[in-house]
């Protein structure tokens, strides 16, 4: 990598707009919004905001069925008001990162209206249609992963079309040109008004087998969906020329930036999409985002990860998003927020560009619902087996006023329970507060280039479920260490070539000193060591 551009050294925080900020009373957040918090958003200090889709949709899967790719929702504001928030952002050097959802659109899209109308219509190519089989089945075994079959049969024109999601969202036909063409032209349209990147849904996704083969089965999986090896329905290789033609497309503007989200991806399936002139990043929430709270599990994701994409593209790694359960939940069975700041400090030190979501920075948990009160779709059609994901969007705990401060009038989503307790006014007030301790650590990774820039090498003596990593330049190395554990555990620094280090910042609140030959780390402690000489041995 030859030159270290803003997403190298970035925090990228992600937004739910309509779960962030209400500022007109109709309980669903907007983005003038999201410009009165910019102050809050600089003084906690991230660097970008990817944006959840703020398109015109009917919101059956709330936003991520599109109407309109280059206009903006009236329940967020409008385009006058996005300009406004790309300027004030970018006068505060936060860039704006939008997401696109490329793989299907809205039934309700006149596209979708216009195919569905007639077989000889010109957008009928726009989207995958297939005759039913002689017995009137649909084309083959493809499934949506919301559940059911993929294929949707329309009376009017007597054929099936294909839904990877709910059947308001068909699939787009990405072998038509004349849908790659327009695509195209969707990213220059927002490139044009002055946006910094683009988060692309289920990229890997966009392309099916041209002979609409059956997907192979296996024997084991929670849903229908898992019991298939999605090979023909997603991770194409026509994905591979789109990509280079997205590249090169991006490199025409300076410095913007695309991230793919992975469909169903492992990391070796992720790194097939990013490099030099691919995408320069693609998620993978193969190991990452889900398993057990073990320091051996986080190691094996991060040397996966790291030898993955090896001379191929910087890392990226997050912890919560809009379609999982908030880590905070996942990870503690109690309101403390110690294992909270030991995820806080590995997400932020690691080697790579740290994705962050609105909330959980305060340690926001899951909100809980009875089956009456959801609103997912998928909630209300997997019940009780998985209850949706509107516990991870409900709205940000501002203040213990009513509604959190979110809104004055009904949320869209009921706030959470905990929100008089648990809000940005209380943590900023109290010193050792989860939201201070990011703040904290956000400084520390700006002030130090090693923390941002730096090689990552793990660290070779450590204590059972101890995690230990050096980040290192010629010019400044750290230490950084993570107790899993629930007892002390020593780390010896001589043995690990870090004796002559201060301690920077800890998640118990210990005093910087400098230490020498070991470090005794509490239960659930974080710590990060600037090392004062010297190279790591």
């Amino acid at each position: 990598m030859k030159d270290f551009l803003w997403w190298h050294d970035g925090v990228i925080y992600q937004i739910y707009p309509r779960s962030f900020m209400d500022t007109n009373g109709d309980g669903i957040g907007d983005l003038e919004g999201i410009i009165d918090k910019l102050d809050y958003l600089q003084d906690l200090g991230v660097d970008a905001l990817w944006l959840s889709p703020v398109y015109p949709s009917p919101d059956v899967d709330f936003g991520y069925d599109v109407t309109d790719y280059c206009a903006i929702d009236p329940k967020f504001g409008s385009m006058r008001d996005f300009d406004r928030l790309l300027s004030q952002a970018h006068k505060r050097n936060i860039h704006i990162i939008m997401d696109l959802v490329l793989n299907h659109t809205s039934d309700q899209h006149p596209w979708f209206q216009e195919s569905r109308s007639s077989h000889d219509n010109k957008y009928r190519d726009y989207y995958i249609w297939k005759d039913p089989k002689p017995n009137g089945t649909p084309p083959n075994n493809w499934l949506s992963i919301f559940g059911g079959s993929g294929w949707e049969f329309d009376q009017q024109t007597g054929q099936y079309y294909f839904h990877h999601f709910f059947r308001e969202q068909p699939d787009l036909n990405w072998r038509n040109p004349e849908v790659r063409k327009d695509m195209l032209d969707v990213f220059r349209f927002w490139l044009e008004k002055g946006v910094d990147g683009f988060r692309l849904d289920v990229f890997s996704a966009y392309f099916k087998d041209a002979e609409f083969r059956d997907d192979p089965k296996k024997l084991l999986g929670l849903r229908k969906y898992d019991r298939l090896i999605h090979e023909y329905d997603a991770d194409r290789p026509e994905m591979i020329p789109l990509l280079k033609e997205i590249r090169e497309l991006l490199e025409g503007y300076p410095e913007r930036y695309a991230v793919g989200e992975t469909f169903m991806a492992t990391f070796e399936k992720a790194a097939l999409y990013c490099g030099d002139d691919l995408l320069h990043a693609a998620f993978s929430f193969d190991d990452f985002i889900n398993g057990p709270w073990k320091a051996s599990r986080f190691r094996k994701a991060i040397k996966t990860w790291e030898k993955t994409l090896e001379g191929k593209c910087w890392p990226n790694y997050v912890l919560n998003n809009h379609d999982v359960k908030r880590s905070t939940t996942r990870y503690s069975d109690n309101e403390n927020d110690e294992r909270s700041k030991v995820a806080a400090t590995m997400l932020l030190t690691l080697r790579g560009t740290p994705f962050m979501y609105y909330g959980e920075e305060i340690g926001m948990r899951e909100g809980k619902f009875t089956k009456s009160e959801i609103l997912d779709p998928v909630g209300i059609y997997y019940w009780p087996f998985y209850k949706g994901r509107d516990g991870c969007r409900t709205p940000m705990q501002w203040n213990s006023l009513e509604n959190a401060g979110f809104s004055f009038a009904t949320p869209w989503l009921p706030t959470n329970s905990d929100y008089k307790k648990r809000n940005v006014e209380e943590q900023r007030r109290e010193k050792a507060s989860l939201f201070n301790f990011y703040k904290q650590l956000l400084k520390l990774r700006k002030d130090h280039a090693a923390l941002m820039r730096g090689d990552l090498e793990m660290a070779t003596v450590v204590p059972r479920n101890t995690l230990a990593y050096f980040r290192c330049l010629p010019e400044e190395q750290a230490m950084i260490a993570l107790n899993f554990g629930q007892e002390q555990k020593r780390v010896d620094l001589v043995k690990n070539g870090a004796a002559n280090c201060e301690l920077a910042l800890s998640s118990k609140s210990k005093p910087a000193q400098n230490y020498s030959e070991q470090y005794i780390l509490d239960e659930n402690e974080a710590a990060i060591f600037i090392l004062k000489s010297g190279s790591v041995a």
